[in-house]
């Protein structure tokens, strides 16, 4: 064998096993997916915890959209004057009556929310005239001495004093109580306290009387 023909084989004999050994390429194989584990799946059907839930009117901050600072401010002192807590019972105040106010006037006819408005206008005036100072701010006896002159006794349910500042002290209060007696305060007191009260359902916990803001019968 000539030199040439040998180094020829021995550069090629190498090669061989390589090409041999090469691996192939292998398909991948269709895999399954697998749904993450539900709460169920974790911890079987019965062990699934059962969670307290809170009613969203408990937890939610009740925001003032209808009435400015002072109106809403002076409806609050009206809350306190009309409504205090008497005998377990809750206040205005505590049954968050005002905020419901604010609410049911700004979805109430025109001329319930000119009542209203200037209603509370006239009582930070007369505020403001007499003693310096706004409605709000006032102690019992300066409150009182704007308040007593409006108050008017109401024969019947339908009849409101012509004046308007006196027919707005007379619906102001009756929708305070209203408001109050509507209350999940007021209702949990009534069934704390064992006592009967007409109107209220001691079997369902809820006391409710009708509230339009459009008719009022």
């Amino acid at each position: 064998m000539k030199r040439r023909s040998f180094v020829r084989t021995l550069v090629a004999a190498p090669m061989a096993p390589l090409a041999v050994s090469a691996p192939q390429a292998i398909a991948p194989q269709a895999t399954t997916p697998v749904a993450p584990a539900s709460p169920a799946r974790r911890f079987g059907v019965h062990d699934v915890p059962n969670l307290a839930l809170t009613p969203s009117d408990l937890t939610a901050q009740q925001v003032r959209e209808f009435f400015t600072v002072e109106q809403f401010a002076a409806l609050e002192r009206l809350a306190q004057l009309f409504v205090p807590a008497l005998k377990g019972m809750p206040s205005a105040l505590d049954a968050h009556a005002p905020e419901f106010l604010d609410f049911l006037i700004r979805v109430s006819p025109e001329e319930t929310q000119h009542l209203y408005k200037n209603g509370l206008d006239g009582l930070n005036a007369q505020a403001q005239q007499q003693f310096h100072k706004p409605f709000a701010e006032l102690d019992a006896a300066q409150a009182d001495r704007i308040v007593r002159p409006l108050l008017t006794a109401i024969p019947w349910e339908r009849e409101r004093p012509a004046d308007p500042a006196k027919r707005f002290i007379a619906q102001v209060h009756e929708d305070l109580l209203t408001a109050t007696r509507n209350s999940r305060e007021w209702a949990a007191a009534v069934q704390a306290s064992g006592r009967r009260e007409r109107g209220f359902n001691r079997s369902s916990g809820f006391y409710w009387k009708p509230i339009d803001p459009v008719v009022r019968v």
